[in-house]
């Protein structure tokens, strides 16, 4: 029999272990709240994944849809290779201006640009820089199906997708759940793990992560 040994205290095993915070991460993650934007961040455990999943396919152009304050994207900046850059989109100016100062202290600054306005609108431009090794979705949750159809249309052979909330706090397996951003959620998982370009999963920690290679 197999058992699901996973709970809060082994994330925190994983955390201490292998994601701690340094000071400027710690830093990024006490201004997020104190300058007023939700906590809803990636946990350290889901950071330092994406940061490894990063250095895995050694991406040389990353995006990241859904800046919020830096914090992910910290993490992802810190796996790129050398010469490898990430395009972060934010669609709030102010959370633009707070991301920029954290990746400045972050030391990853010069790698990271951040683009300004609605996702849905930045993305058709961006389609004539790809093709993408690299693409991170933790935005609008009702967004997400079309951010995936973009991706894998704009996504390498090889690439990698990850997306963040998978699991909606438990309610995506919730037959009563109807709310937008939980069907929105379900559409999107059902998606990926259904398209033959893609060879997906979920990482199970904090609210689940997608994880997905292009592979045709």
């Amino acid at each position: 029999m197999i058992v699901t040994t996973y709970d809060d205290k082994l994330s925190m095993y994983i955390t201490q272990s292998f994601a701690g915070e340094d000071v400027a991460l710690q830093q990024i993650r006490r201004q997020i709240e104190a300058r007023g934007m939700p906590a809803i961040t990636v946990r350290p455990e889901e950071g330092k994944f994406l940061q490894v999943l990063v250095a895995a396919c050694q991406p040389k152009l990353a995006l990241e849809i859904g800046t919020l304050g830096g914090y992910s994207g910290t993490w992802i900046a810190r796996g790129l290779p050398s010469g490898g850059r990430l395009i972060t989109l934010e669609l709030e100016p102010e959370r633009a201006t707070i991301a920029g100062e954290h990746f400045r202290l972050a030391g990853v600054g010069g790698r990271v640009e951040i683009r300004v306005g609605d996702a849905h609108g930045l993305l058709p431009a961006l389609s004539d820089e790809g093709p993408f090794d690299f693409v991170f979705i933790d935005a609008e949750k009702e967004g997400y199906p079309a951010y995936l159809e973009w991706t894998v249309a704009n996504l390498r052979s090889g690439g990698v997708l990850a997306a963040h909330n998978a699991f909606r706090r438990g309610a995506i397996i919730e037959p009563d759940e109807w709310d937008s951003a939980v069907m929105a959620t379900r559409e999107f998982n059902q998606r990926v793990a259904q398209d033959p370009r893609l060879l997906a999963t979920i990482f199970p920690a904090g609210d689940g992560m997608v994880i997905a290679v292009r592979v045709d």
